[in-house]
């Protein structure tokens, strides 16, 4: 049976900042954050390593205590918008839309006890 997420938003920011890095490469970099409008999500944003200068924003939202839905929010390249179509960009969404669904994976003996 699918179960609402229990875990109060605080905790979970925490829990996602001390996993997270053991799912990235080495010279990217990320920020999560508390959604204010649904405490049910979270604000992540990555930074890509290497010369392309890619920032990426997502939201990961629970849907259950063991499921997570994952928006690709924003693009940046060097500070500014760029086109979220371009194979290189979707690489590193795909790539970090991974990374987020490991982390949520990684986590749910916090959020489904």
């Amino acid at each position: 049976m699918d179960r609402p997420l229990q875990m109060d938003q605080h905790s979970l920011v925490t829990a996602w900042k001390e996993q997270l890095p053991t799912t990235m490469d080495d010279g990217e970099s990320f920020r999560v954050l508390a959604d204010d409008g649904n405490r049910s999500s979270l604000l992540i944003h990555f930074d890509a390593a290497g010369h392309q200068a890619y920032s990426l924003d997502f939201r990961c939202t629970y849907v259950d205590s063991r499921e997570v839905a994952v928006d690709l929010l924003d693009v940046e390249q060097s500070g500014r918008h760029t086109d979220e179509r371009t194979e290189a960009v979707q690489q590193l969404a795909q790539r970090y839309t991974r990374q987020i669904h490991e982390c949520a994976q990684a986590l749910q003996g916090l959020t489904n006890p």
